[in-house]
């Protein structure tokens, strides 16, 4: 192998030492090697030969500090323990996929993608796809400035990512510096992952250290990029595989994707070698069938294949779907199925008290991970599928799908008649696993519930975190770590103790610094002062949501009013209206308006049990007593939409459906999870469903999004 590169991309103005040559030289034959057997799988040197190329690096750098780069082979080994992470904007979202699973899905993905294409006037018949791997690791973005690597974060949530330079630095296969280029700005995207056979060493060290085993090889590629020490995850084989990218500035990159790939590699990252060129869903069905047969001969974990528009420049034309492109499509592996021993049912209690069985089984390797527990929804769900503790049952599981009992296999003949008696069939505890209280189960409902409400430990939990939640209390900070040792040490009972901890006690706890215990104390104090509508909705009532909750504020604007209120007497005076309106519309007559339109018979009277409930009446007290102040609720602007009812279904690309709630209540719009007779306009976002049809039964008015846009955007 020829080895060539321009040694001035280090830059120097002045004539080099002979050290300063020799280790320009060093970096550049080290970078050529590593790119040659990380990237190519082509060893261009035998390993003593790079190792001794390598100490004499770091040898000439230790004498010669001032030599010293952030660029040179010898910085992947680690650097100084991280604090934490810090939080990375993406210049450019990082995009998810929506996911295929048969060759119909491919069909009517394919038809969408014409369809757009027709509508933009692009040339469909030149259509055709470029075919990957999609890798089971974790997405990275990698940004270079000026041809040097500057910073690598996580995927996080398409928007937001980790810091993880340092880590990423030890990482071979990742390119400090850019190859023959230097645009001022590339993001790379790719997959970071562990090889088959570099996790299960990885384990046995693990084991023989006595340490935690990884559960698969992603778990461990996610668990290794995530250390905050980079020494340790320089220890670990991690790799990489580029497929796309993200902002560039200062280069022109290729108009079609296959095309992309190439000059990523010309660049200095390694891509998939098993990709192809398909056009339509039979040929992508080609693609699919030649990779599954392949994939256990594979060195790493895929989970699928992605299609993509060859072409770069049409990407834009097709469009996107809130987090996903498109223009693109995951086409996903059929779930994987195992068959393990159910060891036992037991039931855990959610916010609202539902009781939920779920199965403990002996634990089972499938779909990519060790399964030991799994949903099994509800108790008629379990006499359906006849589950039977020490039954062998069939567990289901693909991607992140959550595991499923799908069955349980036929029992030996013996425990069917005329030998041991078959295990007992399940039933539904008669008291609350977790406080002891009644359970009922109300008429019309497959769950059973657990009565004592906020005196559930199990349900105090999962109400701190409701209460405590972005469009409740906003309190950032207070998580799922932080509520279970605040209820387990009985430090915090009900949302009102939350308002007198104190940084000292939250600095006592484990794993809780001085700083971040005061920035807790910081956001809770901050949300003493919050709006009745918020406050309402925190308080995690049966039945009132958001809407719901704007809707009994606007009516009451204050807390003693609704807790003091007869509700049996609401609900008469809207009956009495009901009863009138309807004679009124018979004679021609204007309606009079209904109290508390919107809020049915059966929130009222769930809202009427929560303020009879003495606990939760001392729960409002103490909160106020506390110091927690509902301001004047935000009076929407005059619009023409003030009192119209809108119902949004399907995916917005432009925005999220809680932001299109949001702004049309900002207008004085009612939102509504339901069509019915009363709605004025259903939007109709991707994939709308079966509100988009009810609505046209109804004569309703449907807005695609752009219509949508335009007439908010009107007021």
């Amino acid at each position: 192998m020829t080895v060539a590169r321009n040694l001035s991309q280090e830059g120097a103005t002045a004539p080099a030492s002979a050290a300063e040559q020799r280790v320009r030289e060093l970096r550049a034959l080290i970078a050529d090697y590593a790119h040659a057997y990380y990237v190519r799988d082509e060893p261009a040197v035998s390993d003593a030969h790079y190792d001794a190329l390598f100490r004499e690096l770091e040898r000439l750098e230790s004498e010669h500090p001032e030599l010293a780069s952030a660029a040179s082979p010898t910085q992947r080994v680690g650097a100084p323990a991280a604090a934490g992470f810090a939080a990375v904007r993406h210049a450019v979202p990082m995009l998810s996929l929506a996911n295929a699973f048969s060759e119909e899905d491919l069909a009517a993905f394919d038809r969408r993608v014409r369809e757009a294409l027709q509508a933009a006037a692009l040339p469909e018949a030149e259509l055709s796809y470029s075919a990957e791997l999609k890798y089971d690791g974790l997405a990275v973005t990698l940004r270079y400035e000026d041809g040097r690597l500057v910073r690598g974060s996580t995927r996080g949530d398409g928007t937001t990512g980790e810091d993880v330079t340092g880590n990423l630095r030890t990482i071979k296969a990742v390119p400090l510096q850019l190859r023959a280029m230097a645009p001022a700005v590339l993001e790379v995207r790719g997959e970071v992952l562990m090889y088959r056979g570099d996790f299960v060493r990885l384990n046995e060290r693990q084991g023989n250290a006595g340490e935690k085993l990884f559960v698969n090889p992603r778990n461990a590629a996610a668990g290794s990029l995530r250390q905050l020490d980079p020494a340790i995850t320089a220890q670990r084989a991690l790799r990489f595989f580029a497929y796309g990218t993200g902002e560039v500035r200062g280069a022109e990159l290729p108009r079609s994707h296959g095309a992309l790939l190439d000059w990523l590699q010309e660049a200095g990252f390694p891509v998939g070698r098993e990709r192809a060129l398909v056009s339509g869903p039979a040929q992508m069905m080609e693609f699919f069938e030649k990779v599954a047969a392949l994939r256990p001969q594979l060195d790493y974990e895929i989970d699928g294949v992605v299609y993509k528009v060859d072409r770069r420049d049409w990407h834009e034309a097709i469009g996107f779907v809130a987090r996903a492109p498109r223009y693109a499509i995951a086409h996903k592996f059929a779930a994987e199925e195992a068959v393990t021993e159910l060891l036992g049912i037991e039931v855990q209690v959610g916010r609202t008290g539902v009781l939920t069985p779920v199965a403990r089984l002996r634990p089972v390797f499938v779909g990519g991970t060790t399964v030991s527990n799994a949903t099994l929804h509800n108790e008629d769900e379990v006499l359906r599928k006849d589950l039977r503790v020490g039954d062998s049952v069939v567990v289901r599981r693909a991607g992140d799908v959550i595991p499923e009992v799908v069955r349980a296999l036929p029992r030996p003949a013996g425990a069917k008649g005329g030998g041991t008696a078959p295990p007992a069939q399940f039933s539904m505890p008669a008291q609350c696993p977790a406080c002891g209280s009644p359970v009922v189960r109300e008429e019309g409902e497959a769950a059973w519930r657990c009565v004592s409400g906020l005196f559930c430990p199990a349900q105090r939990k999962q109400a701190l975190l409701h209460f405590a939640q972005r469009r409740a209390m906003d309190i950032e900070g207070l998580g799922e770590r932080l509520v279970e040792v605040l209820v387990d040490t009985e430090m915090v009972k009900t949302a009102a103790d939350l308002y007198r901890l104190e940084a000292d006690q939250l600095a006592g706890l484990e794993r809780m610094g001085a700083k971040s215990a005061a920035n807790v104390v910081a956001a809770i104090a901050g949300s003493r002062r919050t709006t009745l509508g918020r406050l309402l909705f925190a308080l995690g009532i049966r039945h009132v949501g958001e809407e719901v909750a704007l809707v009994l504020a606007r009516e009451y604007r204050d807390l003693d009013a609704l807790a003091s209120e007869d509700w049996e007497q609401v609900q008469a005076r809207k009956q009495e209206v009901l009863r009138e309106n309807a004679r009124r519309r018979n004679r021609g007559e204007e309606l009079v308006p209904i109290p508390l339109e919107g809020v049915g018979p059966e929130i009222i009277a769930s809202v009427a049990r929560f303020f009879a409930e003495p606990h939760n009446r001392e729960v409002v007290a103490d909160l106020r007593a506390a110091g927690v102040v509902c301001e004047e609720q935000e009076q929407p602007a005059a619009s023409t939409l003030s009192g119209r009812t809108f119902v949004v279904t399907g995916t917005l690309a432009g925005m999220s459906r809680n932001e299109a709630h949001d702004r049309l209540r900002a207008l004085g719009a009612t939102v509504s999870g339901s069509v019915s007779k009363k709605t004025d306009f259903l939007v109709a976002g991707e994939e709308a469903g079966s509100k988009l049809v009810k609505a046209r039964e109804l004569g309703v008015t449907v807005l695609d999004e752009n219509e949508f846009m335009n007439m908010i955007a009107g007021d």
